[in-house]
């Protein structure tokens, strides 16, 4: 996820030179009647104060970078690369960096009558769709959405009012009770960041279970239990969800050798990352990187 991890980086380090308080910049992509898409980074850190804000619309993020806490009147939970921040109109909200600087996520906000058109195909007839819980963690059921999406704030084309409509009803399907978090200590939502964190950067190397434990000062078995039960994946699940979409977003964007892709991800055998790569997607690489870009809708 090199590509994503730049463009952070770089307000980041931009954000101390200019030595201004940490802020959330959205630039929007794409646009249409009822919805919009936005590239939001954010740069607050642990020295920047949350502040309540309210939804204005039904909103789903899709994080693509970075982590943060995120608390509304629904609950909280940590946010990681993968997992969708959920949000309906009026709701307030507040999004904290406690633990680590920075974010990146693909904001798609919904008017809602346009929602309300969309979720109504999926929900109990007759009733007002919202979103029950505060966020869903890094399903397999959205990792080609979120490849998609970071794809597409990459350059690559994107009909994004098509993958808004696939991932409003994806979320709106998923059972809400299997998403909640419970209240965690701040001490191990701290730990975990900074392991995810690490993933996220260094993906591609040997991390093992009992590296990230140590390092996080927990054994493990407790750091396993707290892991999962803060992203909704084992260690080894999100390491190989993260290698999965570094090469999807790889095969998107470059025409290298998919062994070639295989290996810079941390894949040692080219036919278990065929296999886990259609396990996860649905379709070979070679069908993944041959899928013909739809137009995107332009703001």
């Amino acid at each position: 996820m090199a590509k994503i991890a730049v463009a952070l980086d770089r307000a980041l380090a931009q954000r101390d030179v200019d030595g201004t308080p940490g802020a959330a910049s959205p630039r929007i992509i794409a646009r249409g009647d009822g919805w919009t898409v936005a590239d939001v980074i954010c740069t607050s850190g642990p020295r920047d104060r949350s502040f309540e804000e309210q939804h204005a619309c039904f909103a789903i993020a899709v994080v693509v970078g970075g982590t943060f806490q995120y608390r509304s009147t629904l609950g909280g939970g940590l946010m990681t690369p993968g997992a969708l921040m959920l949000g309906n109109p009026g709701q307030c909200y507040e999004c904290g960096h406690q633990h680590g600087r920075g974010d990146r996520c693909v904001a798609f906000w919904y008017e809602p009558g346009y929602f309300e058109r969309i979720a109504g195909d999926v929900g109990p007839r007759g009733a007002r769709p919202s979103f029950r819980v505060p966020r869903l963690p890094a399903l397999r059921r959205f990792s080609t959405l979120v490849a998609r999406a970071a794809a597409g704030i990459t350059g690559s084309d994107v009909a994004w009012e098509e993958l808004g409509v696939r991932l409003a009803i994806s979320a709106a399907a998923v059972d809400g009770g299997s998403a909640r978090v419970d209240a965690v200590p701040p001490n191990a939502a701290a730990r975990v960041t900074r392991a995810v964190r690490m993933i996220e950067r260094h993906s591609d190397a040997g991390l093992t279970l009992t590296a990230l434990a140590r390092d996080a000062g927990l054994s493990p078995y407790h750091f396993l239990r707290t892991f999962e039960r803060l992203t909704g994946a084992t260690p080894h699940q999100y390491i190989l969800r993260v290698r999965l979409r570094d090469a999807a977003l790889r095969l998107t964007d470059a025409p290298g050798k998919i062994v070639d892709v295989a290996l810079d991800c941390g894949f040692g055998d080219v036919s278990n990352f065929n296999r886990a790569f259609r396990a996860e997607f649905g379709v070979t690489p070679g069908s993944w990187r041959g899928l013909s870009p739809v137009v995107s809708h332009s703001p």
